[in-house]
């Protein structure tokens, strides 16, 4: 015949009890704050171009001078974003054509917009000879696709909670009207669309 079952009994019964309590009341408090504070991407859109300098004329090395004016939104109600060692480039066909710039550290208020308008390149960046001649063919064609890149690391804050660090990376493409020659402001072509990683 089967002994019954032993069941702790006394003061290891009542921490048991109160360990299994204070577990659960912790999962519904950090799911509840989930659910409030739900944090969400932020989103980035490019608004402006300039070009000042493009030379492609001596391979194996670029050197560019650009301007993209980014604008990006919080859309949390509730949450704040810190972003902390951002920096940019410009790319062409994935391969970059500008250094990476440091940007400023910035702080997103809940369902705000920062806009941001870093110059990017001033140095000479080795450059393949596709990359090379399709820049110098898109330039004849006066159009020429091109990709921001910003990363860094952000972190979500809710009054006083703060979530540690996460990596981020936008890739903005944008096509933007130049001719060879031309230095200012550049048209944007399209609707610049932007992926925002986390």
């Amino acid at each position: 015949m089967a002994s019954p079952p032993i069941y702790p009994s006394g003061p290891y019964r009542s921490i048991c009890t109160c360990l299994c309590i204070f577990l659960l009341l912790a999962g519904v408090t950090a799911l509840t704050l989930w659910l409030v504070y739900r944090p969400h991407k932020p989103q980035f859109t490019v608004v402006g171009a300039a070009v000042y300098d493009l030379n492609a004329t001596s391979p194996p090395l670029i050197s560019t001078n650009m301007q993209f004016t980014l604008v990006t939104h919080n859309p949390n109600r509730r949450v704040s974003i810190y972003y902390d060692r951002l920096y940019a480039f410009v790319s062409y066909k994935n391969q970059a054509i500008t250094p990476q710039v440091a940007l400023p550290s910035l702080v997103h208020e809940h369902r705000s917009t920062v806009a941001v308008s870093p110059v990017l390149g001033g140095g000479a960046v080795p450059a393949s000879l596709e990359v090379v001649n399709g820049l110098t063919m898109d330039e004849a064609y006066g159009v020429v696709g091109l990709r921001v890149v910003v990363m860094g690391r952000l972190r979500w804050k809710a009054g006083a909670i703060r979530t540690a660090h996460y990596g981020v990376y936008v890739k903005c493409d944008v096509l933007v009207g130049l001719k060879r020659g031309f230095v200012g402001q550049v048209p944007l072509l399209g609707n610049p669309s932007c992926q925002v990683d986390i």
